[in-house]
């Protein structure tokens, strides 16, 4: 159960943190919630103006968080990103902590959050791995670096919930497919997935279409690709069609649109998409962001060239980006709403100053 915390709950979240604190030394994270972080008054603030909440098993406080809806002044400047979507409202989530020996508080706070929002935000140390991993495994995207009151950086995550697709099918794909691309080449990964969905989900506004069938195409649509690269479009299209499933929530003539849809979303493709849902997952995976399309043709480099040394990958980025991305590049567009037209007009400037290009190229490579 979650309920909101009275003054009487003050002692026993701040034992809590105690607690948290000690997680975070033995897993190396040396300087986060330091100086006594956060402070009694903080978690009166927040109990006072009704942010803070208990996770409870029967009459036990197992966990504390501190959930509050509206701007973050700490999320008002960014850097190295941007987030997925500023338009909605959104939630974010600060100040978690657990009792000793307890699993699965992440977990329960997030699937509480989730039903109240459908924009949620995290922001965590750079040292944090474990909760880095948690955010990530609930299929939050990694967003921007953001900077907390005592000036000190945090990374920031992003995850869009939406209601309009039932829950059931959220949770079917959440723990079942988006996995599946856990050990993906890095340009098709669980990241990637969720980019396609949220890109779907925000062009599907412009066009009278099922909002259940886009989001599951989306999670779909590169599930292929763990078995032959170059044909993933088409295994997936397959995977779609054999996916016994997703028969509770899809008539046979949607799933055949579904797959009809993963086989037409390639960019190689000069084949217009069948449908209009082809053409939405078609866009939405294009995801045209200049530093975007650098690291993901640098990570599909070095997990499918090892051999190559540096100026090897450089010479294959600039290949592929001139192939695919150039004035004649083999890219096409499908959709007058999408925001790619710029973005690729963006790119186009960056591949012609080929200078820009390559100092780019060096920071993204040393990153990787």
């Amino acid at each position: 159960m979650i309920r909101k915390a009275t003054l009487s709950d003050l002692e026993i979240a701040m034992r809590l943190f105690d607690n948290s604190r000690q997680i975070m030394r033995r897993n190396g994270n040396a300087t986060q919630w330091s100086n006594g972080y956060p402070q009694r008054e903080i978690i009166v603030n927040d109990i006072q103006n009704g942010d803070f909440y208990c996770i409870c098993d029967n009459d036990n406080v197992v966990g504390c968080f501190s959930f509050i809806i509206g701007d973050d002044p700490t999320y008002s400047k960014i850097e190295k990103g941007e987030w997925t979507d500023t338009s909605l409202v959104y939630g974010t989530i600060h100040r978690l902590a657990c009792a000793p020996g307890q699993h699965l508080i992440a977990r329960q706070c997030i699937e509480w959050c989730e039903q109240q929002v459908n924009s949620l935000r995290a922001d965590t140390h750079a040292d944090n791995i474990i909760v880095q991993h948690i955010l990530e495994q609930l299929n939050f995207r990694y967003c921007v670096i953001i900077y907390v009151a005592d000036g000190t950086p945090r990374k920031a995550y992003q995850k869009l919930i939406y209601h309009e697709v039932p829950l059931s099918l959220r949770k079917y794909v959440e723990q079942e497919i988006l996995p599946i691309h856990d050990n993906f080449d890095k340009a098709h990964r669980r990241d990637h997935i969720l980019s396609v969905i949220d890109n779907c989900m925000l062009l599907a506004q412009h066009y009278p279409i099922n909002h259940s069938m886009i989001y599951a195409i989306a999670a779909f649509h590169d599930t292929g690709a763990g078995e032959n690269r170059e044909l993933h479009h088409i295994i997936s299209g397959n995977i779609i069609r054999n996916d016994s499933n997703l028969r509770k929530w899809f008539t046979p003539e949607q799933i055949e649109t579904m797959a009809q849809a993963a086989e037409d979303h390639r960019a190689s493709s000069n084949k217009e998409p069948r449908s209009i849902y082809g053409k939405v997952v078609a866009e939405a995976d294009r995801d045209i962001s200049k530093e975007k399309i650098v690291r993901r043709t640098i990570e599909y480099g070095l997990a499918n060239n090892p051999s190559l040394n540096k100026e090897g990958h450089w010479q294959r980025t600039l290949q592929h980006l001139h192939e695919k991305y150039a004035e004649d590049g083999y890219i096409k567009l499908w959709l007058p709403q999408s925001p790619n037209q710029q973005h690729l007009e963006e790119l186009r400037a960056l591949i012609n100053n080929e200078t820009e290009l390559r100092k780019m190229f060096e920071a993204l490579y040393k990153e990787l």
